[in-house]
C-alpha cells in the first residue's frame, strides 16, 4: 500500500510538472534565449516543426524569408501586410488562441506601443550575437532598421522648386505642386505632424520662420509654430496613397515645379526617373546649405516575436537573421534604408544615419500617444 502511495505521488508530481513545462511563455523563453550563441538558436530552430509564419509591413519581408528558409531548410509563410491589417490578425489570433504569426515586423512606435506591447501581443528579443552593435536606445523594442521620408523634387525646368526652408512650401507657388502620402493612409505621416507641434519642434519652426523673413511669426489662433506650419503645408498639397506612385509622378518630365515628401528608397523603382530628381538633404550636404529646420521625417521599422509563436526560437532566428548583413540585403541594396546593427553601413553614396538622423523628425512614442488626438482631429480639418 505504502509502494502503491509512493507511486501515486510520484506520477501526480510529474503530471504536475507537465502544464508547468507547457506554460512557459515565449517571452520566458525570450528572456533566457538573449544568452544563446547562434549556434544554439540553430539547433533550437531546427528542432522545431510546423510552417514559419511571418508578417510584415514591408515587401522587402517576403524575400528575407525566402533566403532564409533556403538557408535553414525552414518552410515558411510571408505576408505583406499594412500596420492595421497585422494588428488585427495579432489580436484575432492570439485572442483566440489560434495558429498565427511566430514573428513581426511593423513601423509606428505609438501603436506599437499601446496595441501590441500593451496587450501582451509582442515580445521583445535581442539576439546576443548583435547586441553590442545596436544601440541601448534601440534595444528594447529592437529596431532592425530606420527608414526616411525626405524632400525631393524635380529639377527640370526654369522653375525648379529648390528650397532651402520649410516655411517656403506654404507659399502660394506651391499651392497644388507638393504631393504627400495622405496621413490618414499611413500612420507614420500622422506621426511625423503630431511631432511637429511638441515644444522643441516648434521653437525651430518659430525660428526658421523668422530666418527665413525676418520678423516674429505671428501664430494668430494657432497655439504653436507646428499648427500653423501644418495648416498651411497640408492646404499646399496635393495627396496621394501610395509613396512609389507620388515618386513616379514628382520624377516625370511634365512634373516641372512638383516637389514631394515621400520615402526615399522608392527611387529604387524602375519606373521612378531618379534623373529628373533631387534630393533635397544629399543636395545640402554638397553645398553645405541645409533645408531649415528639417529635410524629411524617419521612423524605425521594429521586428519582434509574436507572444503564441508556435516556432519561437525560428523567430528568433530569423531576427537574428534580419540584424545581420546577409538579412538586410534585401533592404541594403538600395538607399534609404538603415540597419540598426551599426557595423552595417548604408548603401555607398548614401548618407550615414547619424546624418539623417540629425536633420529628421524623429519618433517620440511617448508625445505621440499623449497628444496624438488633439492633432488628429486638427489635421483632419485639412484632409476632407
Amino acid at each position: 500500500m505504502k509502494r502503491f502511495l509512493s507511486l501515486a505521488l510520484a506520477l501526480l508530481m510529474v503530471l504536475c510538472l507537465v502544464p508547468a513545462a507547457m506554460a512557459e511563455s515565449v517571452a520566458d523563453l525570450a528572456k533566457a534565449a538573449e544568452s544563446m550563441t547562434h549556434e544554439e538558436l540553430v539547433e533550437k530552430a531546427l528542432a522545431e516543426e510546423g510552417t514559419f509564419v511571418v508578417y510584415g509591413n514591408t515587401s522587402r519581408i517576403v524575400t528575407a524569408a525566402e533566403n532564409f528558409s533556403a538557408l535553414y531548410g525552414i518552410a515558411f509563410e510571408g505576408s505583406n501586410l499594412k500596420d492595421a491589417e497585422i494588428y488585427t490578425k495579432l489580436s484575432t489570433e492570439i485572442e483566440g488562441k489560434s495558429k498565427g504569426a511566430d514573428m513581426v515586423m511593423i513601423q509606428d512606435g505609438a501603436s506599437l506601443q499601446s496595441i501590441a506591447i500593451a496587450n501582451g501581443y509582442l515580445v521583445n528579443f535581442v539576439p546576443a550575437s548583435v547586441k553590442a552593435n545596436v544601440a541601448e536606445a534601440d534595444q528594447n523594442p529592437l529596431i532592425q532598421q530606420f527608414i526616411n521620408k525626405t524632400f525631393i523634387w524635380n529639377n527640370k525646368g526654369e522653375n525648379v522648386p529648390a528650397i532651402t526652408n520649410v516655411w517656403q512650401l506654404t507659399e502660394p507657388q506651391f499651392k497644388g505642386n507638393i504631393v504627400f502620402k495622405s496621413p490618414d493612409a499611413e500612420q507614420v505621416n500622422m506621426n511625423f505632424l503630431v511631432m511637429l507641434t511638441n515644444e522643441e519642434w516648434s521653437g525651430k519652426l518659430a525660428t526658421a520662420y523668422k530666418n527665413l523673413y525676418g520678423k516674429e511669426i505671428d501664430l494668430g489662433e494657432y497655439p504653436n509654430a507646428g499648427y500653423k506650419w501644418i495648416a498651411e503645408f497640408l492646404g499646399n498639397c496635393v495627396f496621394g496613397n501610395s509613396d512609389t506612385t507620388l515618386a513616379e509622378e514628382v520624377s516625370q518630365e511634365t512634373a516641372q515645379g512638383k516637389i514631394g515628401l515621400f520615402v526615399l528608397s522608392k527611387l529604387r523603382s524602375s519606373s521612378v526617373l531618379t534623373e529628373n530628381l533631387t534630393v533635397g538633404q544629399y543636395q545640402a550636404a554638397e553645398t553645405g546649405v541645409a533645408i531649415e529646420p528639417f529635410s524629411g521625417f524617419m521612423y524605425p521599422m521594429y521586428a519582434m516575436l509574436s507572444s503564441n509563436a508556435s516556432r519561437p526560437y525560428t523567430a528568433m532566428l530569423f531576427i537574428e537573421y534580419l540584424m545581420g548583413a546577409d538579412g538586410f540585403k534585401p533592404w541594403g541594396k538600395s538607399i534609404g534604408a538603415y540597419s540598426g546593427n551599426a557595423e552595417i553601413a548604408p548603401l555607398e553614396g548614401d548618407l550615414p544615419l547619424a546624418d539623417w538622423k540629425a536633420s529628421l523628425v524623429m519618433e517620440d512614442p511617448a508625445y505621440i500617444l499623449a497628444n496624438y488626438e488633439d492633432v488628429y482631429f486638427f489635421v483632419n480639418m485639412f484632409l476632407q
